[in-house]
């Protein structure tokens, strides 16, 4: 009949041999040294082996007690995996994350599937939108998390990083840089990239005219492709979506834009983890 090894006994020994003596294990297991012995000698005889051999005061482990270790880490580790991704009596609530699309189409994938390997029982919740309405709805504590770009200012509840910076092109048919007048598809202010692009083309003292103007993102990619015009973003939105990107020299240098992640004050570990690999994944790690 098969026989069970009750694992607090194998996180006392752990303990012991981490810490070289049945006395310092007691700091650390919060149990008395008699009650550590007692522990010992119940799993010696649960594994009918000898753990330890003495070698005159010093307390050291036997050949079967050295093989123990390593099984006893992996069923431990094995052991907390599951309290912590099963062993919940409610389901946790979702983590609320928000992101401009320049992140959604491309480090998003990556991101969940590294996530939920670690938590597979975790719930999201994603918004994708720009900047502006996104740290709105941050602020209506609507969102636990923000990936997005340029700084914003601090926020009382929050913590904010510069997690990386992404160089801003100018993408569009190339032929339309050869205009007199320059024909310009642009996102409705609030919108850095079209107060970059405006900026740097009246610094330039560049003739422009806006051809096309929307709200959002599908409409402003259309008017692209269908060579209304061209427009700015991000290398890592153009690339991403295709567009051709106009080159160096045709058009004014416009700057990087740097990406910001903030977070709520007193999120969870797992929604901290979240927060990390978002940090990563906009660094390029």
């Amino acid at each position: 009949m098969a026989r069970n090894v009750p694992t607090e006994l194998l996180r006392s020994f752990v303990a012991i041999v981490e810490a070289g003596s049945m006395a310092q294990a007691t700091e650390t297991i919060f149990l008395t040294q008699s009650a550590l012995s007692l522990q010992m000698k119940r799993l010696e005889d649960v594994l009918q082996q000898k753990l330890f051999r003495r070698d005159g005061r010093r307390l050291l482990l036997s050949a079967a007690g050295e093989e123990l270790v390593a099984y006893a880490r992996q069923l431990l580790a094995l052991n907390d995996r599951i309290v912590q991704t099963l062993g919940q009596d409610q389901e946790h609530d979702p983590i609320t994350i928000g992101m401009v699309q320049d992140f959604a189409d491309t480090i998003l994938p990556d991101v969940l599937c590294r996530f939920r390997l670690e938590h597979p029982r975790a719930r999201l919740i994603i918004r994708v939108g720009g900047s502006a309405e996104l740290l709105e709805m941050f602020d209506r504590t609507r969102l636990d998390l923000v990936l997005c770009l340029g700084q914003h200012g601090d926020r009382p509840d929050a913590t904010w990083k510069i997690v990386g910076a992404d160089p801003m092109v100018w993408f569009g048919d190339p032929a339309n840089t050869e205009r007199s007048e320059l024909p310009l598809v642009l996102l409705e202010p609030p919108c850095r990239f079209r107060d970059a692009a405006l900026r740097v083309l009246g610094q330039d003292r560049r003739d422009y005219r806006i051809v096309l103007e929307t709200p959002n993102l599908p409409a402003m990619r259309a008017g692209v492709r269908g060579g209304f015009g061209v427009s700015c973003r991000t290398r890592r939105f153009a690339m991403s979506e295709g567009l051709p990107i106009i080159a160096q020299g045709a058009l004014p240098p416009v700057p990087e834009i740097e990406t910001i992640l903030i977070r709520r004050n007193g999120l969870s570990e797992v929604a901290q983890d979240l927060g990390d690999l978002l940090a990563q994944a906009a660094n390029g790690r």
